[in-house]
């Protein structure tokens, strides 16, 4: 059976379900117009209030009042905190971190599993987007800078199962709920906001507007509303970055042939210790331009029946433009002479070195894209009789990623003496051009150029039903079919190439090695962060649009790149049964919902097999999914909360496709599967909540993740023959293209006994592992304590988390145990509030200790994140009860972002910084 008939037939059984009901109970609402007001049985409806602190008391509201562990932000404490998106709105919530990119946040992880263990509806529905930048999300993971927070009124985070909600998640599911009509006071409500934001390293203003516009019929039959928020952007990025540290021969060391003598102390020690592969300080420019539009319509005829319509549009732009001046050892130590250097046992580090003959390239980066969300919902909620509720969504939302140019001029100089590095203080080095003037264009020429456009797109198209039934007084029976078509593909070519190969210069003339470097195709660039003393801060970097027009790059047909062109098709069809109550035991409230979910997949992948291109359809499989949560009322203030259930977490969508990539430049092939298993765990959590005030709780949850299996790579180190991949996907200017078999070290040849240097891949179902941790939330007006003026106005927000887990990791034939991929073992949220009739300020705090996000390679073992901690101010004053003004402070510790690689040996891969942000703005309501 086709998709469309499926979705049709699916479609068609759901609205004669509802026809049938709908029929008699509309007759007896029109007939009986004094019936009783119906009770809303959904527990989690848009709530809209106003004031910090009353917009924590309903949430704590939500968080006692359902059966599962929830947490919930909603209405104003996300439009009123300095949040730049909904990822940072997020952090607040106990056992939530965040990934930042750029000083933005972009994704985030529940209880130690990343973005890829959580799932996300927008309005009810399953959803995906997908951004641009530094990394591109080719996963299930969201990438919530898409969105900015004031498109959101409500945030609800799921972080245990129960058999209604969609499967997919290990962690969490996240909840996003844009605002209803009916929901507002009758008639017209309003609300605009204007905020100028400065940041003081990249001296730009810019602006950041949002507004509200509602209508709801004074008969409360019907309402429309819709909502716009714009913002734009412009950040620096500075700092050093390393690019890796790692092992290969130079020419010579302190003047001796390190190939005719190999053993000589000197070239032995340096061959053997790690050196930065391309030190460099740089700046990168980043704008951005976000759009966001939110519409809603709502009819409700009588009580008993809702209609409800949202769309919701969002548009991204970005560009990047990096800026750097940096030696290239990587791969070019064989040409390179040590003159001196500094070596540290502890570490088996070469702190600093100078060399001749040094591969020096100034490099400009220049990166565009663009990020198109948008959803259309409509969900029709119906009471056919006092005991039996329907509710049917159907909607479709697609992410669509454009990446039309990401273009690298590089001026080069192969043959550079007396450049000097020094790693001692490895925050800010001391990188030295001490030889030829790097601000001469006549030390330079041109030969490499790059321009690799890519696309993203993930689509869903959704179609839910269910029933809920009250079997007797505080029971209920529930259930429900989901049918979901996901689809995703990406696209990548390249237009690499060289002055030389592309015809432009003549380099088999002597002296010519590429195209000539002016004054009028480069700029002068200084760096203005800090740095180690001694520094080179000013050179040279490629004028974009001057070597555009000379080369004529825009104008080069790309190249499909095979290993980047694939796409996965996937069909999820969901069904569901609930029974839930809610009744007294011991003269104690007692809620439970026992269930179990069924789910059966369908993927199919279509990538390129050794130049041939194959489509894979692997046979359906399914899941069995049980649940069970309870919450007992043990006293009147305290509630105490078990649940436990089968989960499981499809693989990742780039993970499915049959292709392999290749980093020529890192020696490495990676290998996919579309064979993988999803991610099976069982997953149990035991809570106490103390509310001992109004608006006040202690919280303690305990929770353990038994993972029974999750994609894995296994590396081993051979020949790049051993992959059967053409010769042709290597990069042709990467030392690979000349010398495939070569590797950093002379003994990787095959041809001299060696056994290849390429880091070799595969992604295959790991042993799993185990999770286990803790998480304590504590939140209290102070006026609990003291009706003291001033400090009664006061009030604390915090929680805190600790988790850890053990995987084990297959290095070659090493097993090195080690905790998740993404995982921080600690970290911790805190805000004190002030908040009277015409004041309200906040500041807050947010911490997440190191955590390693890759293997990592070049015989390093794991590289991820430092800790980090952010602390931001915000601030409002009320004029008038419609008139406020607003000042906010972002980062205002001016946190670096510390990334590491080797987990032992902590060598430095970057650190950069975007510095500080600055708002004011004024909001009017009415």
């Amino acid at each position: 059976m086709d998709d469309n008939r499926k979705f049709g037939i699916l479609a068609g059984v759901s609205m004669i379900a509802f026809s049938v009901g709908m029929g008699p109970a509309w007759a007896q609402e029109t007939a009986e117009a004094a019936a009783p007001e119906v009770t809303e049985q959904r527990t989690l409806d848009t709530i809209v209030v106003t004031g910090f602190r009353q917009s924590l008391s309903e949430a704590l509201d939500v968080k006692r009042n359902t059966t599962g562990s929830v947490d919930a932000i909603l209405a104003e404490d996300i439009a009123d905190f300095p949040d730049q998106n909904l990822a940072e709105s997020l952090q607040r919530i106990p056992g939530v971190a965040i990934t930042r990119e750029s000083g933005e946040g972009r994704e985030i992880t529940v209880r130690g599993l990343g973005g890829e263990y959580t799932r996300v509806r927008v309005n009810g529905m399953e959803a995906i987007a997908g951004t641009g930048g530094a990394s591109t999300n080719t996963g299930r993971g969201f990438d919530f800078n898409v969105f900015a927070s004031e498109l959101f009124n409500q945030i609800v985070v799921y972080k245990t199962a129960s058999a209604e909600l969609d499967e997919g998640s290990l962690g969490a599911v996240v909840d996003l709920s844009t605002g209803h009509p009916l929901d507002y006071e009758e008639g017209l409500t309003g609300a605009v906001n204007v905020q100028g934001q400065y940041s003081p390293l990249s001296e730009a203003v810019t602006p950041r507007l949002s507004g509200l516009l509602s209508y709801k019929d004074p008969n409360g039959v019907w309402g429309v509303s819709g909502s716009v928020a714009y913002s734009k952007t412009e950040t620096v990025n500075e700092g050093q970055n390393t690019v890796r540290w790692q092992k290969a021969r130079f020419q010579s060391v302190g003047g001796v042939d390190c190939v005719a003598d190999p053993n000589d102390t000197g070239c032995a020690t340096v061959t053997d210790a790690f050196h930065p592969r391309i030190p460099r300080y740089g700046q990168t420019d980043i704008t951005g331009e976000r759009l966001g539009l939110t519409g809603s319509f709502q009819w409700a005829p009588t009580d008993a029946v809702k209609l409800t319509i949202d769309g919701l549009y969002s548009e991204l732009d970005g560009t990047r433009e990096q800026r750097f001046a940096e030696v290239l050892f990587r791969g070019n130590e064989g040409g390179m002479d040590v003159l001196d250097y500094t070596y540290d046992a502890s570490t088996n580090n070469l702190t600093s070195m100078t060399v001749n003959n040094a591969f020096v390239r100034n490099e400009l980066f220049a990166q565009g894209w663009n990020t198109k969300f948008n959803q259309v919902s409509a969900r029709l909620e119906h009471e056919f009789t006092d005991t039996l509720r329907g509710d049917l969504l159907i909607g479709t939302s697609k992410s669509e990623l454009t990446v039309p140019y990401e273009t690298t001029f590089m001026i080069d100089n192969t043959t550079y003496d007396n450049f000097f590095y020094d790693y001692s203080n490895d925050e800010f080095p001391v990188i030295a051009f001490n030889g030829q003037d790097v601000t001469d264009p006549d030390t330079f020429y041109l030969n490499e150029f790059r321009n690799r456009p890519a696309a993203v797109n993930h689509g869903f198209d959704t179609i839910s039903y269910s029933l809920e039934k009250d079997v007797a007084d505080s029971y209920t029976l529930s259930g429900g079919l989901t049918y979901k078509k996901f689809s995703f593909d990406r696209y990548g070519a390249r237009a690499d190439t060289s002055a030389c190969a592309s015809g432009l210069v003549d380099c088999s003339i002597d002296g010519v090695n590429g195209l000539d470097v002016t004054s009028a195709n480069t700029d002068l660039y200084t760096f203005g962060g800090d740095v180690g003393d001694g520094s080179t801060i000013t050179w040279l970097v490629p004028n974009l649009d001057a070597w555009a027009d000379e080369t004529g790059i825009y104008n080069i047909e790309p190249t499909p790149r095979v290993s980047d062109i694939y796409e996965v098709e996937e069909e999820d069809l969901g069904a569901f049964v609930k029974f839930a109550a809610d009744v007294e035991l011991g003269g104690r409230g007692l809620r439970y919902d026992i269930g179990v979910r069924y789910a059966e997949t369908k993927q199919t992948s279509t990538g390129t097999v050794s130049g041939s291109n194959v489509v894979i359809e692997r046979e359906p499989y399914s899941d069995v999914l049980p649940s069970i949560n309870i919450a007992y009322d043990l006293t009147d203030d305290i509630v105490l909360r078990a649940a436990a259930a089968k989960v499981m977490t499809r693989p990742g969508l780039g993970n499915l496709t049959p292709n392999s990539s290749v980093d020529s430049f890192n020696y490495k092939v990676s290998g996919k599967n579309p064979f993988l298993n999803p991610t099976r765990a069982t997953n149990f959590d035991i809570s106490a909540e103390w509310y001992f005030a109004e608006d006040a709780l202690f919280s303690i949850a305990v929770f353990h993740k038994d993972i029974e299996s999750f994609p894995i790579s296994t590396e081993v180190t051979d020949t790049f023959a051993s992959t059967g991949l053409p010769l042709s996907v290597l990069q042709p200017t990467s030392p690979t293209a000349e010398n495939p078999e070569g590797g950093p070290l002379e003994s990787c040849n095959p041809a001299n006994g060696g056994s290849g240097c390429w880091t070799i891949s595969t992604l295959g179902d790991g042993p799993g592992a185990k999770i286990s941790g803790a998480e304590f939330s504590f939140q209290v007006p102070f006026s609990t304590f003291t009706e003291l003026a001033f400090v009664s106005d006061m009030g604390f927000v915090g929680n805190y988390t600790m988790v850890d887990s053990d995987v084990d990791y297959t290095f070659g034939s090493e097993v090195i145990s080690e905790r998740l991929l993404g995982m921080s073992k600690s970290s911790y949220n805190a805000t004190v509030y002030y908040e009277n009739d015409k004041l309200s300020a906040r500041i807050a705090a947010a911490y997440r200790d190191d955590y390693i996000t890759s293997t990592s390679g070049n015989s390093n073992v794991f590289e991820g994140y430092a800790p980090s901690l952010r602390v931001d101010f915000s601030s409002s004053y009320s004029l008038t009860e419609s008139l406020g003004l607003s000042f906010e402070a972002l980062n205002l510790t001016d946190e670096y972002t510390d990334r590491f690689t080797d987990l032992e040996n902590d060598r430095r891969y970057e650190y950069e910084h975007t510095g500080r942000v600055f708002m004011v703005g004024a909001k009017y309501k009415f």
